[in-house]
Formats: C-alpha cells, sequence, structure tokens
C-alpha cells in the first residue's frame, strides 16, 4: 500500500493522542500511583518496567505496513520509561518492546537494527537518569533523545537493513514522521508524568498539613485520656476541619462522641450500633466501606453510604476508633482514608502520652520517671511546628519527619521492652537526630559508626538515645555554630563498647560529678538522660559496669561504657 509522508505524520500523531490519554487515565487509577510510590523498590521497577515495555509494544500496533516494515511510537515509551525509572526500566522497557519487534517481523529486513535502536534509546535514556537523576526529567531532555534516538535509528536501518535500496525508501518515507512525533511524544509524556506527580505531591502536602493543624488543636484534650470530653472536643475540631458528612469516636463498647449526620441514633453514650466497627475493634485493621449493607448500621433511616473506621490504640491494646462517614452528597475518597490513618497514628501516640503520665503519678522508681521526662509536650510542639513548615516547601520531607517523629514516640513511649538490639536503638536515635537536624540544620550533624557483628547485640532499651539527646541538647546547640554528635560502636567476643562524643560547650569536672550522684536522680534539669543511663547500667550489670565521661570546657565531652553480653532473659 502506498503511503505518503503526511498520511504517515498524522496516523503517528493520532496514535500518538490514543496512546497519551490511555497513560493518562491509567496513572490516574489510585491502584498505579500507589504501586510506583511503593516501598518495595524492585517491585516498583518491575511494575515500571512492564508499564513502559507495553506501552512501546502498543507503538507497534495500528499502521499500515511502509516497505514490509512498521512505523511506530516505542522510543517515546522507552525513552520515557529510562527517564522516569532509571537504568534497569530503560533497560527492561528496551529488552521487552525491542524483543517484541524482533520477534513479530523474524527475518524482515529491518527487524534486528529497528530492535536494537529500540534497546540503545532505553539504555541511553536509563543511564542519563542514572548518571542525572530528577534533572533530566523534563521535556527538552525527553525532545532530544528522542531526536537523537530516531535518527540512530534510521542510521542503523541504512547502515544493516538489506537491501540497501529499499532500506534508503523506507527511511525517506519514515525519517520525518517518526523522529518528529516520537520526540515530541516523549517530551509530552514525560510533563505528563511530571504534572501528575505534582499535583498527588500538593494533594499529600495540603493533607499533612490538615492532619498536623488538626494534632496540634487535639492535643491538649487527649492528653488528658479518652473519655467522653476529650472525644466531644476532638470529634468537633475535625468535623470542622474535614469535608465528612460526620465524625465519631468510639471507645470499645460505646459511643463517646458523633458530630454530622446521623446524631439522631449516632448518639453519645449508647453502644455502638455499627458491625464494620466491631470489626475493627476485633482484628485492629482499618476499614473502608462503600456501602449501606457493609456499614451495617441497624437504623433503617441511617444516611451513610460511606465508611472510614480506624483503630486508636495504647501500645498493643485498642482503646477505641475514629471514623469518617460520607453520604451520597458527601462522599468519602482515599484522600479521607489516609487522612484518618494519619490522625489515628498521632491520636494514638497522644494517648500513649496521657499514660506515661498516669504511669508517672503512680509509680515510685526514678528510672520510670527520668525515662518519661523525655517525651515532654515542648518536643511534641516542636517537631510538630518543624514538619509543618516544611508541608508546603518540602513535602516529601515532612512525611519522612512524621515517620520519624511517629517512630520516636512509639518506642519512647513502649516501656513493655526488656532487651532490644543495638540496630533497633540505633534507629531510635536516628529518629532523634532526623527532627532535629530539621529544626537546626546545618547546626546540627552527626557519624555513626557500628562495628562488624554488633548491629544484633542485646542491649536495654534508652541507654544511647538519651545520651545523644543529651550532647544535642546541652553540648552542641548552646553553640552559635553548632557541631557534631559521634556515636561509635565496636564490640568483640564479650564486650560491647559505646562512645558517644561530641565538640560541644563541655561541662565543668563539678557537673560531671553530679551526674554520678545517684541523690540528683530525683532532679530535674541538665544531664537526666545521662543520669538515668548511669544508674540503669548499673542496676542491670553491677558496679563495674561505670559509665566513663571526660569533658573539657568549649572543646566537647566523651560519654562511653562497656556492655556485656547478658541473656536477654534478664528484664532491665
Amino acid at each position: 500500500m502506498d503511503v505518503s509522508i503526511t498520511h504517515l505524520l498524522i496516523t503517528l500523531i493520532e496514535h500518538l493522542g490514543l496512546t497519551v490519554a490511555a497513560a493518562f487515565l491509567i496513572l490516574n487509577m489510585g491502584a498505579a500511583g500507589k504501586t510506583f510510590l511503593g516501598k518495595h523498590p524492585w517491585v516498583e521497577k518491575a511494575v515500571l518496567t512492564c508499564f513502559f515495555g507495553l506501552f512501546a509494544i502498543l507503538g507497534n500496533y495500528g499502521f499500515d505496513p511502509v516497505h514490509d516494515a512498521f512505523a511506530n511510537l516505542r522510543a517515546m515509551a522507552v525513552v520515557t520509561g529510562g527517564l522516569f525509572g532509571g537504568p534497569w526500566v530503560g533497560i527492561g522497557a528496551g529488552i521487552i518492546a525491542g524483543g517484541h519487534r524482533f520477534l513479530i517481523d523474524i527475518g524482515g529486513f529491518s527487524s534486528a537494527p529497528c530492535a536494537t535502536a529500540t534497546l540503545l534509546e532505553g539504555v541511553t535514556a536509563g543511564l542519563l537518569a542514572g548518571w542525572y537523576g530528577s534533572r533530566v526529567m523534563n521535556w527538552k531532555v525527553a525532545f532530544g533523545l528522542g531526536v537523537a534516538g530516531e535518527s540512530m535509528h534510521m542510521g542503523l536501518v541504512l547502515l544493516f537493513a538489506k537491501p540497501f535500496p529499499e532500506a534508503v525508501a523506507l527511511v525517506q518515507l519514515i525519517a520525518v514522521p517518526m523522529i518528529l512525533v516520537n520526540s515530541v511524544g516523549a517530551a509530552f509524556f514525560v510533563e505528563l508524568i511530571k504534572g501528575l506527580f505534582r499535583e498527588r505531591e500538593r494533594r499529600e502536602s495540603r493533607q499533612v498539613q490538615q492532619i498536623l493543624e488538626i494534632a496540634n488543636l487535639t492535643v491538649g484534650y487527649l492528653r488528658a485520656g479518652l473519655g467522653a470530653g476529650s472525644a466531644k472536643k476532638t470529634a468537633e475540631i475535625i468535623f470542622r476541619q474535614v469535608d465528612v458528612a460526620a465524625v465519631a469516636i468510639t471507645d470499645t463498647t460505646h459511643v463517646l462522641a458523633h458530630m454530622g449526620a446521623g446524631a439522631d441514633h449516632h448518639i453519645a453514650g449508647e453502644p455502638i450500633r455499627t458491625a464494620a466497627t466491631g470489626m475493627v475493634l476485633d482484628d485492629g485493621l482499618p476499614l473502608f466501606r462503600h456501602t449501606r449493607r457493609e456499614i451495617a448500621c441497624p437504623h433503617h433511616g441511617c444516611p451513610f453510604h460511606h465508611g472510614i473506621i480506624v483503630p486508636l490504640k495504647k501500645g498493643a491494646d485498642i482503646v477505641g476508633t475514629l471514623k469518617f462517614y460520607g453520604t451520597r452528597e458527601k462522599p468519602l475518597d482515599k484522600v479521607h482514608f489516609q487522612t484518618a490513618r494519619g490522625l489515628a497514628v498521632l491520636f494514638s501516640t497522644q494517648l500513649e502520652l496521657e499514660d506515661i503520665q498516669i504511669q508517672a503519678r503512680m509509680l515510685a522508681y526514678a528510672e520510670i520517671r527520668r525515662l518519661q521526662a523525655q517525651i515532654n509536650p515542648h518536643f511534641l510542639f516542636n517537631s510538630l511546628n518543624t514538619i509543618a513548615s516544611f508541608c508546603r516547601t518540602r513535602p516529601d520531607r515532612a512525611r519522612e519527619l512524621i515517620l520519624d517523629l511517629s517512630n520516636y514516640m512509639r518506642r519512647n513511649l513502649d516501656q513493655s521492652k526488656g532487651y532490644i538490639t543495638v540496630r533497633e536503638e540505633l534507629e531510635q536515635v536516628e529518629a532523634y537526630l532526623a527532627i532535629e537536624q530539621a529544626r537546626f540544620g546545618d547546626r546540627v550533624s552527626y557519624r555513626l559508626h557500628v562495628g562488624e557483628g554488633c548491629d544484633n547485640w542485646p542491649i536495654p532499651a534508652l541507654v544511647i538515645q538519651p545520651v545523644v539527646e543529651n550532647a544535642v541538647k546541652h553540648g552542641i546547640t548552646p553553640q552559635e555554630a553548632g557541631g557534631t554528635v559521634t556515636v561509635s560502636i565496636d564490640c568483640d567476643a564479650t564486650l560491647l563498647t559505646v562512645r558517644v562524643t561530641d565538640d560541644g560547650v563541655g561541662m565543668s569536672d563539678e557537673t560531671v560529678s553530679r551526674l554520678y550522684n545517684p541523690e540528683e536522680l530525683a532532679a530535674a534539669g541538665e544531664g537526666i538522660g545521662v543520669r538515668n543511663t548511669i544508674h540503669r547500667l548499673q542496676r542491670i550489670y553491677g558496679p563495674s559496669c561505670r559509665m566513663a565521661i571526660e569533658s573539657v570546657q568549649g572543646r566537647g565531652t566523651e560519654v562511653s561504657f562497656s556492655i556485656p553480653r547478658k541473656h536477654p532473659s534478664v528484664r532491665p
């Protein structure tokens, strides 16, 4: 069939529009976006490779044969895949698309050079992304790669396709349309993906900011515990801040508060009515219900068609639920689901803070009081304000800091653990330092060294982190220029040695002496974390396990101690 350059150009542009529209729909689907932002890098890369490889294969179809060959849009997909996903995605998509091109036309006079060109385009785009990162994810680079790649494609056809006159005739017909449309298509595809992810980041930034604002407003109420009064105030705040039909909070048996639609039969003080809430209380897993039947409210006129129920916890115990309800006029979506889950995590932390305060009044041991003194509302408020400042400018960083704060607070509040591994303790240290670096910027830096075989050494929980915190608060941050904390851990067959060094303001000999004084344990103020650690180590391992503190004012401090390998069944 005779095909003109104009006809071929129009056909390619039509297929470009269909391909970009299909990609837009798929990328906007929640499952696809979630996969691209997943937590398993190799699974993510495999999905991306298949996605761009499939679109490159689709670029082979729907065109009339041209001199026993095919006009196509493969380059658009493999170039975009390489720039977006990096080397492995570029190589993988190139192999898939190039291999398919070769197999559908084995023996064809242009099959080998066309397949080779597709592979090289994917490899080149992927390597550029690997070398230069996200800087190459822009339309100019994509367009340039499209032009260079398809020009190389035409060159390979001229060099290797036989007979040569047919190769010349093919290139004369397809060169301009394929170079132009694949290059423009790659530029469009790249900008489409960037736009979708920018919009997703804006939505997530707004969501994080909303969660933090609600947490700031409710912390004073939930700190008093989960009761009718605190639940009512909390539900009122959420109902004002989140666009839902109703908000409810329950304990394990009764509705504590209900704001919004359905208040005529979902009444505070009455037993829980919905079967879905009972399921969450039983298994502790959040639920998103999309129909009245799934919500299973026995009231005939219940207006709710959507329900989100997430558990509220104290440690491992489920103490209640937070619920969002939606109607036909105000449906719920996945953003509401993520908001509810984020609030539940922060509320659970706040409820644990309330538990810690009760324990502090009931327990007589100075050790417990000192541990809990490290967890004060000022640290939480300062951290939340720091995170809030990142929400608009660096939403990815804000999400990371929320996880760091959640991990830090949960580990600090969990008094159930006896021994943990060095690695677990250092995760707590790094979570704390990440938050402090966000607050103080370049004024706080740190180095970690862990010797071979030390990661799994059992140690009492919270023996390194309080010392690091003391170094930051009383050693480094008082200096205008800040400083560095160094944590060095080494071990042999019988002994683990920990050294925490800072180049801060240092301490006087009198201050160092007070840290060793047992009578100072009940006193608040500087060094409570270090004093508590000294006491705990000696109580667990005996007088021989003595913490060494060397400090010079104006030059810094080194705190070191050694821990024998003790059986983890011994309670610290």
